[in-house]
């Protein structure tokens, strides 16, 4: 089932990109390609009044960022409950401790969970995945408010249903590509979690002791390359809220609904589209750059 995940979602993003790689070829034999590519991309002021056919009001754009909130919710509390009970990042010895408490009933259920033989490195990557959630997560709620507070689409603005059904694909498989690799151990734990409660009760249930620490200090334990991609997030985070200030900005001061005002500010002065910019730096390069398949020496990794 993982392979066939990764795989799928492997399939999905080659398939999603191809067409942008294909319509970069500089031959005028595509430019028919290219024009097509744009027309399904166009929305706003870019899309003419007239063809109505095959789209969705603009406004649709909160769709995204509902659907991103909400998924990526899901898949990080989820996977960071996962990871707290069944990869956690300390020593050996504590775990065997932990199970010997069990044993001898000085240990709740929640506890018992955390005993495991997974390797220290796949338990590294499984908190890299809750970290990634983490900032996928900040990203998707500033969105979400962005759209709904923020910009004001005019009624008549429109996007076409392919741009709509894109930006749904990508909201859905991003914040799962982040946590491919553990989705069917996350789904089988929580199944079990839920059918346990189904079973036996709320009041049948163990007490369960939450160490609010314990879910916090691992993420402290990641290395270097994680925190430098999320000072990079951050950096990418604050300029992309800023531009779209000044983009929420213009249409306050537009007397017609059909006027082009250029903006200014920020990163504005430097680029034509920033706020595009900055969602790379903020996805991507971010991302790439706290992917790291080593953990650190093994005493940040040990309590």
């Amino acid at each position: 089932m993982e392979v066939g995940l990764v795989g799928l979602l492997r399939a999905a993003w080659i398939a999603g990109t191809l067409p942008i790689l294909i319509a970069s070829v500089p031959s005028s034999m595509l430019n028919w390609f290219r024009d097509a590519l744009l027309g399904f991309a166009k929305r706003g002021k870019t899309m003419q009044s007239s063809s109505q056919r095959f789209t969705v009001p603009q406004r649709f754009f909160c769709h995204f960022y509902w659907v991103a909130a909400v998924w990526t919710t899901l898949l990080l509390v989820t996977t960071w409950i996962y990871a707290y009970t069944a990869a956690p990042l300390v020593s050996e010895p504590s775990l065997y401790s932990n199970f010997a408490n069990y044993l001898t009933g000085g240990s709740h259920m929640f506890s018992w969970h955390k005993v495991g033989s997974t390797p220290l490195k796949q338990r590294y990557m499984v908190w890299q995945s809750v970290f990634l959630l983490l900032l996928m997560e900040a990203q998707a709620l500033r969105r979400l408010f962005e759209t709904i507070y923020v910009f004001n689409y005019s009624p008549s603005a429109r996007m076409h249903i392919l741009g709509y059904l894109t930006g749904l694909f990508f909201y859905t498989a991003a914040p799962l590509s982040l946590c491919c690799n553990w989705v069917p151990e996350v789904y089988e734990y929580t199944a079990n979690r839920v059918a346990e409660f189904i079973v036996r009760g709320k009041n049948q249930m163990p007490a369960i002791d939450f160490d609010w620490w314990g879910f916090v200090s691992p993420i402290m334990k990641l290395g270097w390359c994680q925190w430098i991609g999320a000072a990079i997030f951050s950096w990418g985070w604050i300029h992309q809220r800023r531009c779209h200030a000044i983009l929420g900005s213009l249409r306050d001061n537009v007397e017609q609904e059909d006027e082009y005002v250029i903006p200014h500010g920020d990163w504005f002065e430097i680029v034509s589209s920033p706020h595009y910019l900055a969602e790379i730096v903020t996805l991507y390069v971010s991302s790439l750059l706290s992917v790291s398949r080593h953990p650190p020496s093994a005493p940040c990794v040990c309590e």
